[in-house]
């Protein structure tokens, strides 16, 4: 399959890069990694959460069940927070979403970081908390497709690609922070003052830092893809995803391909790697985590490299080669790791650096859709399928370890393997 027909591209035209472009650039990666930052750092104070706003009574099993079930709410509310956002974005502008998205995030996390606990509200604490949670879902969702739209369309043709590519790994950059915040509160804190006070600390800088960035935010100017469609009065005259579910259904299916592999790259060799290496080679669960950081910073760098080489090679050649190197790097470090555990930090590092492959995504997914209709298409294919396959993808991994103790180097080479063949789709384009 070959889209170098079957959309009509608008982006600004060939001109350089000038002030104003490397200003939208930083604002939209600062803000993306402060809003993923304020949606992960939930997760690193969990078993503090779970203690604080359930009955004392529980079982340990259920409260860590309840409190990753709120966790996990925020994914659900993904797509459909996502969907709504986009719809206004394709017909009222990309700005105001961008600046609600931020918004809408940074609220909720300032309020969970003073909201009160179950000792002293009973179980509106548990309830406020999941409010709270499936609205960051619902930023998170409009925040991300709406980003790499507003970025794409801010800049030349010809970087789109590393505009996406920052834009993604100023989103990895906000897990790296956000994991960083975690060790450092938890080595300055003793485990009473935290569970007293201090794991309020990072929820409440988050909030604050993020409502700055909404602040910043206003300052950016509107796409001018979007302003000329304005001008020539060419908006949708139609709901946007009913357009994208009628005439864009290839797509819609190469982008949620495309999302499947970039959900088994993130939850898989990012976030899970550090507990399945430390369970089956013997690894310190420190020293994982040390390496987890060196792969995510290589990550970060990985995004941007791949974002510019889509310029370079084109997107299909960058997501083809990318994506089987993602794959063979990772099952070369955990076959390595069986034989010489030391190995870690320099393998992981390679990996995550790989892993910055999927950064050419974004890439494809704009290219992909019309501007009419670019926010929605993304939007709704990128978080539905990230809500299914993100969703499901510990859960087959559990399953498959059952059987198989190579289980996450066989799904993420697989996926890789999958991710490669969906990019031939994009394999003219640049």
């Amino acid at each position: 399959m070959d889209f170098s027909n079957s959309t009509q591209i608008s982006f600004v035209p060939h001109r350089e890069l000038v002030r104003s472009d490397h200003r939208t650039l930083v604002l939209a990666a600062l803000g993306g990694a402060l809003e993923f930052y304020d949606f992960v750092i939930y997760v690193f104070f969990a078993a503090v959460i779970g203690q604080l706003f359930f009955p004392p009574s529980i079982p340990d099993w259920l409260r860590q069940v309840q409190t990753f079930g709120i966790f996990a709410a925020g994914y659900v509310a993904r797509p459909l927070g996502g969907v709504v956002m986009a719809h206004f974005g394709d017909l009222a502008g990309r700005k105001r979403m961008f600046m609600l998205s931020v918004m809408l995030m940074s609220l909720p996390t300032l309020l969970m970081g003073l909201l009160p606990t179950y000792a002293s509200i009973g179980v509106f604490a548990p309830v406020l908390l999941l409010l709270c949670r499936m609205l960051q879902g619902a930023a998170v969702g409009g925040e991300v497709p709406g980003a790499w739209v507003f970025v794409a369309e801010h800049v030349p043709h010809r970087y789109v690609g590393y505009a996406c590519g920052l834009l993604t790994g100023g989103l990895t950059f906000g897990i790296l922070l956000g994991s960083l915040i975690a060790g450092g509160i938890n080595h300055h804190y003793s485990h009473d003052q935290i569970s007293a006070y201090a794991w309020r600390l990072p929820f409440v800088m988050g909030g604050l830092f993020g409502l700055l960035s909404a602040f910043l935010r206003r300052w950016l100017n509107e796409t001018p893809v979007f302003v000329d469609m304005q001008q020539k009065n060419s908006l949708a005259k139609e709901v946007p995803l009913k357009a994208v579910l009628r005439d864009h259904g290839r797509a819609v299916l190469i982008s949620m391909i495309l999302t499947w592999t970039l959900t088994a790259a993130i939850v898989v060799v990012i976030l899970m790697t550090p507990t399945l290496v430390a369970k089956r080679f013997h690894i310190d669960p420190s020293t994982a985590l040390q390496a987890n950081s060196v792969a995510t910073l290589c990550l970060t760098i990985g995004c941007v490299v791949a974002g510019s080489l889509t310029a370079r090679i084109g997107i299909g050649r960058t997501l083809f080669f990318g994506c089987l190197l993602l794959g063979a790097s990772y099952f070369l470090m955990l076959n390595r790791l069986s034989v010489d555990p030391s190995s870690l930090l320099p393998l992981y590092a390679v990996a995550g650096f790989f892993v910055g492959a999927v950064a050419a995504i974004p890439v494809a997914m704009v290219n992909a859709f019309p501007p009419l209709v670019r926010f929605s298409g993304i939007s709704f294919s990128y978080n539905v399928a990230y809500a299914v396959f993100g969703g499901l993808t510990p859960v087959v991994i559990a399953l498959m370890l059952k059987a198989n103790p190579q289980a996450p180097e066989f799904y993420v080479g697989a996926l890789s393997v999958i991710g490669a063949v969906a990019g031939l789709a994009f394999w003219r384009k640049r």
